[in-house]
Formats: structure tokens, C-alpha cells, sequence
């Protein structure tokens, strides 16, 4: 019974220490490239890309790079 104790409480410090651990932020891309086809030289044209968070942790974007 002692040792079922112990390790019930040793499964809940775990837990308790671990999840957060595991809890990351994570993106979501429906559309991972779009295809402008022609487009004249000094021509300025745009898309927009949705970006979902869908992960456990708040989703920071630092940085953008195109390309």
C-alpha cells in the first residue's frame, strides 16, 4: 500500500512538472505557397498568408524572411 502511495505521488510530481514542459508553441499553414504566376518586372504584387496558432504555448513571430 506504501509503495502504491509513493508512486502515485511521484506520477503527480511528474505531471505537474512535465506537462508544462511539453506545452509548445505550434503554427498552422492552410497555404504553404502561393503561385503569382507572370508578373512584370517592377511589377508590386501581394498575397496574404494565414497563420493559425494551434499549438499549447503562445506563438511569437520574430523574424520573416521571404524567399
Amino acid at each position: 500500500m506504501k509503495t502504491c502511495l509513493i508512486a502515485a505521488v511521484l506520477g503527480i510530481i511528474v505531471m505537474v512538472f512535465v506537462s508544462p514542459a511539453l506545452a509548445v508553441p505550434k503554427m498552422f499553414l492552410p497555404e504553404e505557397k502561393f503561385d503569382f504566376g507572370f508578373a512584370p518586372q517592377d511589377c508590386k504584387i501581394t498575397h496574404t498568408f494565414w497563420i493559425k496558432s494551434v499549438g499549447d504555448d503562445s506563438l511569437k513571430i520574430l523574424k520573416v524572411e521571404p524567399g
